[in-house]
């Protein structure tokens, strides 16, 4: 097989292949190269976690919620933790179907510290078939609430990394639709959600500024950037998560006034808990 200037080596080509970013004959398709490319991009932020994380001595145990066919659980161990003697993923994902086949996939392929659990991320803090706590929490494209329901796991499970690339938010969107009438009397600045295309930006921008503000009032430090250049992907906002000493209670007020002043108490207890 010719070599491909995007895989690393020592990489899975078998892997590769079961994931459809190359194809059986071993090559590389546009679309393909484009998700290879956001997910070495999303590896190179979380490699460095990892690293620390060993030097510290942790356990490296990392759950990837709303994992989907677990592009990323699967690559992450192909390139960081097939070479270690420790460390464990857990794809969770509400679709069994995509479950049974991850699993007959790690099973193949002998990456045997994969365990993957076919469960709602609401339904995941309880269950006792996960660890009481984990090291990282990634949450890839989770989509609208779910990305809430993976950083509610991630704080119970007092997680020291939280990575995020939020998806599909509708929840915020549709709460300034359904109250726009009462904004725009209470405020001038519902101007910039009353046009629908603007409520679906604006919605996406606020939902992910609650959730930062939500996770700086829990003690975390954070980075937020792009993941890739936006010709590669839409969804394309990433929030790096490391957790403090102390949380900080100026985030959990800016967070309350902003609720109020955008007409969207009903998500008090999505947020402040």
């Amino acid at each position: 097989m010719p070599a491909i200037p995007e895989i690393r080596p020592g990489q899975s080509i078998e892997l590769l292949q079961e994931l459809h970013i190359l194809t059986r004959d071993g090559k590389l398709n546009q679309d393909s190269r484009r998700k290879l490319k956001q997910v070495y991009h999303l590896f190179q932020f979380i490699e460095p976690l990892l690293v620390e994380l060993l030097t510290d001595g942790a356990g490296l145990t990392l759950a990837d919620h709303g994992a989907g066919k677990s592009y990323l659980g699967f690559l992450l161990y192909d390139l960081f933790f097939k070479a270690r003697s420790q460390g464990h993923i857990y794809g969770i994902e509400a679709r069994a179907d995509l479950v049974e086949r991850a699993r007959r996939l790690a099973e193949r392929l002998a990456f045997a510290r994969m365990t993957f659990l076919d469960l709602r991320v609401s339904a995941a803090i309880d269950t006792p078939d996960l660890p009481a706590s984990f090291d990282i929490v990634t949450a890839l494209h989770a989509c609208d609430t779910a990305t809430d329901d993976a950083i509610r796991f991630a704080l119970h499970k007092q997680a020291r990394f939280i990575v995020l690339v939020p998806c599909c938010q509708a929840e915020v969107a549709a709460l300034l639709r359904r109250n726009k009438n009462v904004s725009l009397a209470r405020t001038p600045l519902a101007e910039l959600w009353r046009h629908p295309i603007h409520t679906r930006e604006f919605g996406s921008q606020v939902t992910n500024a609650l959730r930062c503000l939500q996770l700086e009032a829990q003690g975390y430090q954070l980075t937020v950037t792009e993941l890739v250049g936006w010709e590669h992907s839409l969804k394309n906002e990433l929030i790096i998560a490391r957790r403090g000493k102390e949380r900080r209670g100026d985030a959990m007020a800016r967070l309350e006034e902003i609720l109020s002043a955008l007409n969207l108490e009903e998500l008090h207890d999505r947020f402040i808990y």
